[in-house]
């Protein structure tokens, strides 16, 4: 999918229903969009390895450890749930987010508090003139990546090393995929394939998130 969408719109909710699709970013990792309907909930379980989730739309609440302490997930959040911790799910109207499965011990960043709900665009700033990055989260196969930047700041066409998506969280850019443009705004996401050719051109400020699969 080499086009601007947004997760809401490629899973949107049913209400009581809940549909998941895997996102099909390759084998090492499980990354999966989940849209929870009107009254739909996903009882408590357990992985043995860290869980990311990243908010889209509407409000998920995060039932976490034993005694089910409720995090409210939201469009633009993130949530990170170590391994062995029991977590489940439930949607009073309705939830949309991703959710990464780190299958390997990951390095994480001390900016991110295990089990608390933190904005995403909050963890990183905009530098005059320049590009921000931030690993949030990186193994051998995976890492994510927060970066920031400053209007007219963009990078150079180049490949990836894997398949990728972007999460935009603040403003908007421009992206070339394969000599094309395509205009971003928060809220949105862009998938690249492995070896796309492409380019991110900041039009004003823009934060966005990085999820590249290396397989």
């Amino acid at each position: 999918m080499n086009e601007v969408f947004t997760v809401a719109q490629l899973r949107p909710a049913r209400d009581g229903m809940t549909i998941s699709r895997n996102a099909q970013m390759g084998s090492e990792n499980s990354i999966t969009y989940f849209a929870l309907g009107k009254g739909t909930s996903i009882s408590q379980e357990r992985y043995d390895t860290t869980s990311i989730y990243i908010g889209a739309d509407g409000k998920g609440t995060f039932l976490i450890g034993t005694d089910a302490t409720n995090k409210d997930l939201v469009k633009g959040d993130l949530l990170v749930i170590p391994g062995g911790t029991l977590c489940g799910v439930q949607s009073d109207t309705r939830a949309i987010y991703t959710e990464i499965i780190i299958k390997q011990e990951a390095i994480m960043n001390n900016l991110v508090k295990a089990g608390e709900v933190m904005k995403l665009k909050d963890l990183i700033s905009y530098e005059e003139g320049s590009i921000s990055n931030l690993d949030v989260a990186s193994t051998d196969t995976m890492k994510f990546v927060l970066m920031a930047f400053d209007k007219g700041t963009g990078l150079t066409p180049h490949r990836a090393p894997g398949n990728a998506i972007i999460f935009a969280l603040d403003g908007k850019a421009t992206i070339n995929y394969e000599g094309r443009d395509h205009v971003i705004s928060a809220g949105e996401n862009f998938r690249f394939e492995k070896d796309g050719l492409h380019s991110v051109t900041a039009d004003e400020q823009f934060k966005m998130a990085l999820l590249l699969v290396i397989e």
